[in-house]
């Protein structure tokens, strides 16, 4: 059998479990990832008692009222509390997902919380995502055209703009890209689901004119080719788009290219 070794000062230990809030009668057990690789051998897990009384309805309002009236140390990003900007993503339950939208109540018993996987941990909950801005830019997210711009605007037909729904929501909160095995294993090869679908948003644009460019670019083994429609992606966007479809429809127009 094959046997299976944690790098080390990898696997979390038990961290510090805070006492319950004074007076508190209705609360919530949060078990959260702690770790700064500046200091701690280990990471760890502090688990901490949320006031419900006194606290939002989302995951994010627990997070913040833990900083706020218990733990100022702890490390997250947030910024919209909308579902808009995707700075809050992180694995909540053992499912990637962002914290102002999901609900406390969806979750039963005592909930976990760690940084999005398999990403470098800057601190806690905040992962490195410099790859994947990266791998983002790769693919060129925007206009690219030859014809001179028109006076106005670029047109488009109501079903050419059609096309472009469930492309352009993404809110690059990586949730897609790591939750993917394929992007775990070759993250430094393979561009991940949310690069490949702002890539196939640009492919389906009828206004852009560089079709070719980045088909050339993306027709590589590892840059496309290691999505196994695996469809974790699909599974826990937020905004409910679907990656690999968009996927599957840029290797469909690899094959037709191809003749």
């Amino acid at each position: 059998m094959v046997q299976l070794t944690l790098p080390k000062g990898s696997a979390p230990k038990k961290g510090k479990t805070h006492p319950t809030p004074d007076g508190a009668k209705n609360t919530r057990t949060f078990k959260v990832y702690r770790y700064n690789p500046e200091t701690d051998q280990n990471p760890s897990w502090d688990t901490y008692k949320v006031d419900m009384d006194d606290c939002g309805p989302m995951v994010l309002d627990a997070l913040l009222w833990i900083k706020n009236n218990v733990d100022a140390s702890l490390a997250f990003r947030r910024s919209c509390r909308e579902g808009v900007c995707g700075s809050c993503s992180m694995n909540i339950g053992g499912r990637n997902t962002i914290a102002c939208t999901s609900g406390i109540d969806e979750y039963k018993g005592e909930i976990t919380i760690s940084p999005l996987p398999h990403q470098p941990v800057v601190r806690d909950l905040v992962p490195d995502l410099t790859q994947f801005y990266a791998q983002h830019a790769a693919v060129k997210p925007y206009l690219k055209t030859d014809t001179p711009a028109p006076e106005k605007e670029w047109k488009q037909s109501p079903e050419q703009r059609e096309k472009l729904d469930g492309l352009y929501e993404c809110i690059m909160c990586a949730s897609c890209s790591t939750a993917c095995p394929s992007y775990w294993w070759n993250g430094d090869k393979y561009m991940g689901p949310a690069a490949l679908l702002q890539a196939y948003r640009w492919l389906a644009d009828s206004r852009d004119e560089a079709t070719g460019e980045r088909l050339d670019e993306l027709n590589d083994p590892f840059k496309l080719y290691r999505c196994h429609t695996i469809m974790n992606c699909a599974q826990v966007c937020p905004k409910g788009l679907n990656p690999a479809e968009a996927i599957g429809e840029i290797k469909q127009m690899m094959v037709e290219r191809e003749g």
